[in-house]
């Protein structure tokens, strides 16, 4: 067993070795973009839908937070949402809105269950 232990010893120094004798590679200059027309073309906007949907998807967060329902997944959608109108990728903002509207519901509907209990 001890012999074991000094071998595997061994053989982990050599591979650090052999990593430490490497030369980094240097890193180029940044060089400045190329202006490109996409970049003079003027910003798409979002659509008039994906607006509404983003809209109703901060009421319903809204609203799942006041009834304290409010489920993680409905929180994360949101924000890709957002995220999605700042680059205006309306077809984005209105997917993951709908699902932040989704889950924000079914956490308000979760609330009226009926308590279980485990053991009595």
């Amino acid at each position: 067993m001890h012999k074991i232990m000094i071998a595997l010893a061994g053989a982990g120094l050599l591979a650090l070795a052999g990593c430490a004798s490497t030369t980094p590679v240097k890193a180029e200059a940044p060089q400045a973009p190329a202006k490109t027309e996409a970049a003079a073309a003027p910003k798409a906007q979002l659509t008039e839908e994906a607006k509404q949907a983003l809209a109703k998807a901060e009421a319903d967060i809204k609203s799942a937070q006041a009834k304290k329902a409010l489920w993680i997944p409905a929180q994360n959608a949101l924000k890709a949402a957002k995220a999605a109108a700042e680059k205006n990728d309306s077809a984005a903002v209105i997917k993951h809105a709908r699902e932040a509207s989704e889950f924000a519901q079914l956490g308000i509907t979760q609330t009226q269950y009926p308590v279980t209990t485990i053991s009595k």
